[in-house]
């Protein structure tokens, strides 16, 4: 298993492996044939970045049974997704503010990304694996009222692409099996969502496969993999979020209004 970042040093931009309190340095591209530079940063002396640079960040809706049964939604044929903006990203450990445009509930919804690492067109469930580069934590920030506040028009990529309401990382994992992994989210200290990625109705392979018969995916891409129950207000003036997977890490972000 191996921790991928990236980062900003002293103004230039880099990306390499994390061990503990220190990144090993590498060239050439992250998702093929990255090489060793053999130079070391302390992790205290860098800045975290999103850890990849993806041409789209794909959301699921409705893709674990435990949500599906607790909302009385019926299981879904196909993935369900919507895009979210690439200007919502950012980084983890970033101040996300409310928008000054909105003034209704904000929530936090706990998920697992899928970073792609091999360009995916009309891919296999077999050969899907091989376009996986790893995993990643991500909280897919929602203005929770702005999705049905026209009864017309159903608003998800408006309700979350304000700008910030992207948060992911803080590393991609890979050789990891997701199907082992537990997603946590923790609301100023206290522990809102705890739930196994097992109980995905489409699992990470299924999700790259059907999303790559619509789409070309591209090394660098997210798919949010969805979240299950636990979804809830941030209300306090100042929130801390973090979204805990074990064996990924912890993404921390806080939430101003």
């Amino acid at each position: 298993m191996a921790h991928w970042v990236r980062f900003s040093h002293a103004g230039v931009t880099g990306f390499g492996t994390l061990d503990g309190a220190s990144i090993t340095v590498h060239t050439g591209n992250m998702f093929n044939g990255a090489q060793p530079t053999g130079e070391r940063l302390a992790l205290s002396e860098v800045a975290l970045l999103a850890p990849t640079e993806p041409t789209k960040v794909i959301a699921l809706w409705n893709n674990f049974h435990a949500l599906a049964a607790k909302l009385n939604s019926p299981v879904p044929a196909d993935p369900l997704y919507l895009l979210k903006a690439g200007s919502s990203l950012t980084s983890p450990g970033a101040v996300v503010r409310r928008p000054a445009s909105y003034d209704g509930k904000v929530v936090y919804e706990g998920e697992l990304g899928i970073v792609i690492g091999a360009r995916a067109s009309s891919v296999s469930e077999e050969e899907a694996g091989a376009c996986i580069f790893g995993y990643t934590c991500v909280n897919d920030i929602t203005a929770a009222d702005i999705i049905n506040k026209d009864a017309t028009f159903a608003q998800w990529v408006r309700a979350k692409s304000f700008d910030g309401f992207g948060p992911f990382g803080p590393v991609v994992a890979t050789d990891i099996d997701p199907a082992s992994l537990v997603v946590r989210t923790v609301l100023n200290g206290q522990e809102r969502q705890n739930y196994p990625i097992s109980d995905m109705i489409f699992s990470a392979r299924q999700l790259v496969s059907r999303i790559s018969h619509d789409m070309t995916l591209n090394p660098g891409d997210v798919i949010c993999c969805g979240t299950s129950v636990g979804v809830g207000t941030m209300k306090d003036p100042s929130n801390t979020v973090e979204i805990v997977i074990e064996g990924i890490g912890t993404l921390s972000n806080t939430f101003v209004q």
